[in-house]
């Protein structure tokens, strides 16, 4: 019996969850990954993990160490407009493969209240060997909520209709600490 050869984009956000770890640092598998996680499939082509850290002190030293061990890094700082704390792009060895991102929830210059340091702080293992852990649906939903657009509310749609068995006061919980109630009582509607 053969085996499948292993995913170099696992690999590589297995690597990258290793080294924020060593840092002190710690990510949640958002995105398309995490909605296959929770039985939604959907193409991406590449993996979001999340985290919630100082930009210019952690995420800078993060990138620091990424690019020490080789690999392609690509940070983008927030400023006061952004809702989120900055963008970590990762790639293996150059600009044309596909990335990690590490997409940050703390924005120091525009403290705001978003579910992305409860995702991350609450996100449980996806494997008993792999490094990565994935945020839970509730809080996947949060997050998608938050984001807002079209896309992400066609989302939590789709991840609804497929965990049909979830339990929705929890999910409407976790909503609700971050204003978002009334929009998923909107999109319940269309599952």
């Amino acid at each position: 019996m053969t085996s499948d050869p292993p995913d170099p984009l696992i690999q590589l956000a297995e690597r990258v969850a290793t080294i924020a770890a060593d840092v002190g640092i710690a990510t949640a598998v958002i995105g398309a990954t995490a909605l296959a996680a929770h039985n939604y499939v959907r193409g991406t082509a590449d993996i979001d993990l999340a985290t919630a850290v100082d930009p210019f002190l952690d995420l800078s030293r993060l990138r620091e160490r990424l690019t020490a061990e080789g690999f392609h890094t690509e940070l983008t700082l927030p400023d006061a407009d952004d809702s989120l704390g900055g963008v970590l792009r990762v790639r293996a060895r150059d600009e044309d493969d596909d990335p990690v991102e590490i997409v940050n929830f703390l924005n120091p210059l525009r403290p705001n209240h978003n579910p992305g340091p409860e995702a991350v702080r609450m996100a449980e293992p996806i494997g008993v060997t792999s490094p990565l852990r994935c945020a839970t649906l509730h809080h996947l939903i949060a997050l998608k909520l938050y984001a807002g657009g079209r896309r992400d509310q066609a989302d939590v749609v789709e991840l609804l209709r497929c965990n049909p068995g979830a339990d929705r006061s929890q999910i409407r919980e976790v909503c609700a600490r971050y204003g978002s109630a009334s929009v998923l009582d909107e999109l319940l509607q269309e599952v």
